[in-house]
């Protein structure tokens, strides 16, 4: 890949440098010392990824990441001293259109370079998730959806990837303590800052945000998240818990294994949403739940950051609904109703 890196710092834009190119496979095209040269440089020579930074002059990593993402948009990999020590402007320039973020690398007095292999890692992973996709196999497109099993929704399934912090809070701080039903919610976010994460967003809604920790029956007004490089899934008793199988998913957790899950073992109706992201992560996923009778809304193009996992459902006719951003909680409210209510219904 030809890759863009953006950090002030000499020794930290050298250490990735040489992370980057010592087996061959990636070429690195520019190196910038700040957001405004970074924003210039990708509109005029468009790397595959940019490494960015996230403190530095001028512009700092999460500003440069959103005109990035307006003007000359590319995949783009956080990469800050320290992730948990900058969990809130990580968690921003995700919303901005970030795909992920890791530590920077570490250049040692005898040249090793520490934190390599994690870096190389996320880049294999990015890689990916670029790739052109493949188009949708025919025998899924389309079909006749299941009547939904109750009009009333006893559990709300979400999911999203870049621009999905900022998304799940906009639709999540329109709901009070007393939202009648839970709502599980798959960010793609590493595993070592997922706990961050749920911190992040608790001090964005008055719901009650947890981590899975362990199988837990999901409560009404509850948000939960994954915590775990596991699966979050549903079980055969209803409760929330992990799974480690599914080796076909690129994704740990998934929003497909997670939707799939709730096709299978919730006993009501839920209603699935799928945000903003790149990849497919959670179409066929939704389209299993449109077919089960769950009721089913994608982001619409223009409200999202990254328009690739909602059209990959809106191409694989999962959508029930395509509704933008601000309309979403609206629609979730009108089709609640609490557990106590639908076991009279």
């Amino acid at each position: 890949m030809k890759i863009g890196i953006v950090n002030d710092v000499m020794m930290s834009a050298e250490a990735l440098r040489r992370a980057v190119t010592a087996d061959g496979a990636h070429e690195v095209i520019w190196v910038a010392d700040n957001g405004r040269v970074a924003v210039e440089r990708c509109r005029i020579q468009r790397p595959d990824l940019v490494l960015m930074d996230l403190i530095m002059p001028e512009m700092d990593g999460v500003e440069a990441t959103r005109q990035i993402m307006a003007h000359a948009p590319c995949a783009i990999l956080i990469v800050t001293a320290s992730v948990e020590e900058h969990a809130a402007q990580v968690f921003a320039a995700i919303s901005a259109g970030a795909l992920d973020a890791t530590n920077t690398p570490i250049l040692g007095p005898a040249g090793t370079n520490e934190g390599r292999a994690a870096l190389l890692q996320k880049i294999r992973f990015l890689e990916y998730l670029i790739r052109p996709a493949s188009p949708p196999r025919s025998g899924l497109l389309g079909g006749p959806a299941a009547p939904h099993l109750n009009p009333n929704v006893t559990l709300v399934a979400m999911g999203a990837s870049s621009g999905g912090p900022s998304a799940l809070a906009e639709i999540l701080r329109q709901f009070d303590r007393n939202f009648s039903v839970p709502i599980v919610a798959v960010q793609h976010v590493d595993a070592q800052f997922a706990r961050e994460f749920a911190a992040w967003l608790s001090g964005q809604v008055t719901l009650h945000v947890t981590t899975v920790q362990d199988p837990v029956v999901p409560r009404p007004g509850t948000v939960y998240v994954a915590e775990r490089d596991s699966h979050l899934v549903v079980d055969a008793q209803g409760r929330l818990t992990y799974a480690n199988g599914h080796p076909n998913s690129f994704y740990r957790p998934s929003v497909d294994v997670l939707f799939d899950s709730v096709r299978t073992h919730w006993r009501g109706t839920c209603l699935g949403v799928l945000l903003t992201g790149m990849g497919r992560d959670g179409a066929s996923g939704m389209l299993n739940l449109r077919r089960g009778g769950h009721i089913t809304v994608a982001q619409d193009q223009k409200s999202s950051a990254v328009y690739g996992m909602p059209k990959a459902a809106a191409e694989l006719g999962a959508a029930e609904y395509i509704l933008p951003l601000r309309d979403i909680a609206a629609f979730i409210s009108a089709r609640i109703v609490s557990p106590r209510q639908a076991g009279a219904v």
